[in-house]
């Protein structure tokens, strides 16, 4: 190999060496970081709940409520339900999402969790459409930002893949006179007469998975590093003169 391409290819190497190094170095920054999510998470779902005014006031302070236990009192508007495709225990099916109204003219969106395809119209689950005042405690969750891979929501059909609050908010109150409060409760699991929506269906198992990848990353540098070792060493050897 002439010098000319030693130099090149070295420094090609150096570089990818350099930009795996730093690869693994970023995952290792976002270890501290997840960690740091995940004890967040326990720490508020496993606390006390808070009131929905509290929750509010975090919001509008920039602070993100997400995972706080919130406590909120008022009437549901069944008439208005959005239906969220998921699957529960590996069965298809749809969350309940229906607005709370409180007493204080507030509305939130409230999951009230899950029912299978065959229990979608209310009217086949009537005795859980309670038309009384009711306390709901659940999960502060913030509206989803689709994937690639996620179909499009048909608010047309009642049919939701991802939350999406303002165009759940927009479905149910196309006149824009009411304000909503700007986050999801999802209900946490309680007696419902006869035994639908099924409540407490959040997932809080995040997983961490951030030093395994750095530490591939690292593997891959060096992999690069010895086979531009193995590579230049046979070059080398087959130069005239060389032993």
């Amino acid at each position: 190999m002439r010098t000319k391409g030693l130099l090149g290819l070295t420094a090609f190497t150096l570089a990818g060496i350099a930009v795996l190094i730093g690869l693994g170095l970023w995952q290792l920054q976002r270890v501290g970081w997840k960690q740091g999510v995940i004890a967040q998470i326990e720490t508020r779902s496993t606390a006390e709940p808070i009131a929905l005014d509290q929750a509010i006031a975090l919001s509008r302070q920039g602070n993100d409520p997400s995972y706080y236990r919130v406590r909120v009192e008022g009437r549901f508007h069944h008439d208005r339900e959005r239906y969220l495709y998921a699957a529960s225990e590996g069965k298809p099916g749809w969350h309940v999402i229906a607005p709370l109204q409180t007493e204080d003219g507030e509305i939130v969106l409230i999951d009230r969790g899950f029912v299978p395809d065959s229990l979608r119209d209310p009217s086949s689950r009537p005795r859980g459409q309670i038309e009384e005042v009711v306390t709901v405690t659940g999960l502060a969750r913030a509206s989803e930002t689709p994937n690639v891979f996620t179909p499009d929501n048909e608010p047309e059909a009642n049919r939701w893949f991802w939350r999406d609050l303002a165009g759940m908010s927009q479905s149910m109150f196309p006149s824009g006179t009411w304000e909503i409060v700007p986050f999801f409760v999802e209900a946490e699991k309680s007696e419902v007469p006869g035994g639908w929506p099924l409540g407490g269906q959040t997932q809080l198992h995040i997983t961490n998975n951030h030093l395994q990848y750095a530490l591939t990353w690292f593997a891959l540098a060096l992999c690069l590093a010895v086979i531009y070792a193995v590579y230049v060493w046979g070059q080398l050897s087959q130069r005239p003169g060389s032993t």
